[in-house]
């Protein structure tokens, strides 16, 4: 006969009874769409969803704050005064925003919302590998296509066409990029005879800017509001291919790193509050990191990739790594949103900079 008494064991399991909930804890909650709800009201609900959502709550208000403080009348202290002597620099250097991104970024739909953030003078200084520059310019030649990532790859280089994900740009782009970039390679090379000037890659990339002179490139505006591009990588990707072609037919041009590295640095040092946003890992997320070495870390940091932390991997680390090294600043304001970037970097900036 089965017995009627509950097993105290297994009861005391199951029911085991709660600790009191503290008074300022956040319940869970998600939008509710029985009523009206405008974009901002849904991207206000992220913080109490939780997972990832939550994430990106968080990194709408710390990129919040990044803007507020760029905007604040916080008076510069004596100690700082050496660097800030200049009003101009001193309104700038509030709290400058260092944006990274991988190439794909300006590959993707995104090249237009980095467009609209340096042509509304939203960042401080931009940092991306050599395809983030040579794609945008690229686009102003050429259109880039939407098409599958499931492709046939030896199909598409019997056809001419590459494949970047579900993009797929024709190789005669980057024909008109050779036609388009090999006289100003000359004209750069013969200004830097005449001068003895060398160049950086940032005076590179604004002079390719200037050249452009197109309101649909993002390093256009980059140079028409004096916002310093830097790319370490320069050299890897088809800009790298057209410097070596000319190097065989007009060679002695000289791009020269280490100015661009002393220009970083001394932007983050010189800054009385630095915000990263990064989007992607590699050159571009430790670039801007270690400049902010320099200060001894971040004030605000927004990190939003796909990379996991368990291969050792500097793109895959979450923000706390960068805080054992100096480059984000102990107890800042700093989070990792696990998401593809194309998916919500649209939905972090029109969060943020379309509402004031």
């Amino acid at each position: 006969m089965a017995s009627s008494i509950i097993p105290s064991g297994a009861s005391a399991a199951v029911l085991k009874p709660s600790d009191p909930i503290p008074e300022d804890a956040v319940t869970v909650l998600g939008p509710n769409f029985d009523d009206p709800i405008s974009l901002q009201q849904l991207l206000d609900s992220y913080k109490r969803i939780g997972f990832q959502a939550n994430s990106l709550g968080n990194a709408i208000d710390i990129v919040n704050k990044m803007r507020k403080w760029r905007l604040s009348d916080e008076p510069i202290t004596e100690d700082e005064s050496e660097d800030y002597l200049d009003p101009k620099v001193r309104a700038e250097t509030k709290c400058n925003v260092f944006l990274g991104y991988t190439s794909n970024l300006i590959s993707s739909g995104l090249r237009e919302i980095i467009l609209h953030l340096v042509k509304h003078k939203h960042v401080r200084a931009l940092v991306t590998t050599a395809g983030g520059i040579e794609e945008d310019f690229i686009k102003c030649l050429g259109k880039t296509y939407l098409a599958d990532f499931n492709l046939d790859g030896a199909d598409l280089r019997r056809r001419g066409m590459n494949r970047i994900g579900n993009l797929i740009v024709p190789n005669d782009n980057y024909c008109k990029f050779e036609d388009w970039l090999t006289p100003i390679l000359d004209a750069m090379l013969a200004e830097q005879k005449e001068t003895g000037e060398v160049w950086s890659p940032s005076s590179f990339i604004r002079r390719l800017g200037k050249e452009i002179n197109n309101e649909e490139s993002v390093y256009y505006w980059a140079y028409k509001n004096d916002i310093p591009v830097f790319c370490p990588a320069l050299t890897d990707g088809s800009i790298g291919d057209m410097i070596y072609f000319h190097s065989f037919k007009n060679p002695g041009l000289v791009v020269d790193i280490v100015q661009d590295i002393r220009a970083l640095n001394e932007l983050s040092r010189k800054s009385k509050k630095a915000g990263m946003i990064i989007l992607g890992g590699g050159v571009c997320k430790h670039q801007i990191a270690n400049a902010m070495l320099i200060r001894n870390g971040a004030d605000f940091s927004v990190y939003i990739n796909t990379g996991q932390e368990f291969d050792g991997s500097d793109s895959g680390a979450r923000p706390d790594e960068a805080v054992s090294w100096g480059k984000i600043r102990a107890g800042s304001e700093s989070v990792k949103v696990y998401a593809d970037a194309t998916l919500v970097f649209p939905l972090l900036v029109a969060a943020t900079v379309r509402t004031g």
